[in-house]
């Protein structure tokens, strides 16, 4: 004797058990952008230590260019320090990623316009990328490709220095010479950070 009801409905997905499902990894970037003497560096190497402790593998990165305090480490102004390699082009992170779950970057203005889609391949692979630079050049202009970055990051963290004149909180940063270069790798000696209302916006060249 046949009973009658619904029909049984076939659904396209059937439930599997979790140990057969595929798992997608969840990557993400992080930018921590702001002006020098932010504590930029400070806070990148902050949630590096972090990662470090909950013993996840991490790769720190940081251009050529910036040798002022080491050859072989990020370094804050504070003189917080984490071991580091160094890279001529965005192209070679990717080559020593290898199986780290976190990416550091530092000083990423200095980077060519490449290391957008580094990070976002690292972020698809399923790593944590960490990034660090300043978001704008002396002459209060977006610098390299930060703008990039903080649009394609998950989260933007902006940092506040303390203007030198005033004390109120900082988001320029003040050069002091009279170079007109792009690029001048230089601390204390050569910049300041300064409030909007007393920075100087030098004259275009």
């Amino acid at each position: 004797m046949q009973h009658r009801g619904h029909p049984q409905m076939s659904t396209p997905f059937t439930e599997r058990p979790a140990t057969e499902r595929h798992v997608l990894p969840f990557g993400s970037i992080e930018v921590i952008a702001g002006c020098m003497f932010s504590g930029k560096t400070e806070e990148l190497i902050r949630r590096l230590r972090r990662a470090q402790i909950a013993k996840q593998r991490v790769e720190i990165f940081k251009p050529g260019i910036d040798n002022r305090y080491s050859e072989t480490e990020v370094v804050s102004h504070s003189q917080h320090r984490i071991a580091s390699r160094i890279v001529q082009h965005s192209s070679e992170i990717l080559a020593h990623a290898g199986e780290a779950d976190v990416i550091g970057v530092d000083e990423a203005q200095f980077f060519d316009e490449g290391i957008v889609e580094v990070c976002e391949d690292l972020a698809n692979q399923g790593k944590r990328v960490i990034v660090a630079g300043l978001d704008l050049d002396y002459r209060g202009k977006p610098f390299g490709p930060m703008p990039q970055l903080m649009a394609v990051a998950e989260y933007v963290t902006k940092t506040m220095a303390v203007c030198m004149k005033s004390g109120l909180p900082a988001s320029r940063t003040q050069r002091m010479s009279q170079s007109h270069e792009l690029v001048v790798v230089g601390h204390s000696d050569q910049y300041e950070a300064r409030h909007r209302a007393y920075y100087d916006q030098p004259s275009e060249h």
